[in-house]
């Protein structure tokens, strides 16, 4: 489960990647470490074009999750998930240049789990397939997972984030639910790169 990326790239890249947005497009600020319930940029489709604004990170949970957000949508099938996958208005895109996961041992030197971060070996700027909703002075967002391919399963073997190929953004955005959510699929793991 993806509890911790990078969005560190300019507003220069973003277009190049994205096209046309519309939001404050005169700096965005560098996010060297997003976690949960942390702001972090965000792109959502407004007719024709795309509004870039900040969300939180992490739907806000059921009862069940004792209030800590939801960050990860796994089960498509979820009625949790469900209305906001069904819109096409409330799918987002969230940028993204690197996203850690933690190593399932221990540092024998240091007795801590490691951050071990992934990225695309061939574009310094990528997205998650995203969904968002709005709330009371903030509107929260979360991410797709599938599971994983095997550069970023030899760290975390059941889940990875869903990366879009930029090809797949107005699929991702537009779309009826059915093919929108076939984009679900592991990267390819020919342009991955894991480091620490």
């Amino acid at each position: 489960m993806c509890n911790l990326y990078s969005m560190t790239a300019s507003v220069d890249a973003m277009k190049q990647l994205f096209g046309r947005f519309e939001g404050d497009r005169s700096n965005v600020q560098s996010y060297a470490e997003i976690y949960p319930k942390r702001l972090a940029p965000v792109l959502r489709s407004t007719g024709d074009t795309l509004l870039l604004e900040e969300m939180e990170w992490g739907f806000p949970g059921p009862q069940a999750a004792k209030g800590r957000p939801v960050t990860n949508v796994r089960n498509l099938a979820s009625p949790f998930w469900r209305s906001a996958l069904n819109m096409p208005e409330r799918r987002c895109l969230v940028p993204v240049t690197k996203f850690s996961e933690w190593t399932a041992e221990p540092d024998p030197e240091t007795g801590r789990k490691r951050k071990i971060w992934f990225d695309l070996a061939d574009r310094p700027l990528f997205s998650f397939a995203g969904i968002w909703r709005p709330g009371e002075g903030v509107s929260f967002m979360a991410f797709l997972t599938c599971a994983p391919n095997s550069v970023v399963g030899a760290i975390h073997p059941k889940a990875m984030p869903v990366i879009l190929h930029q090809a797949d953004h107005e699929t991702w955005l537009r779309a009826p639910v059915e093919e929108a959510i076939k984009l679900a699929q592991p990267y390819p793991d020919t342009n991955m790169r894991m480091f620490e």
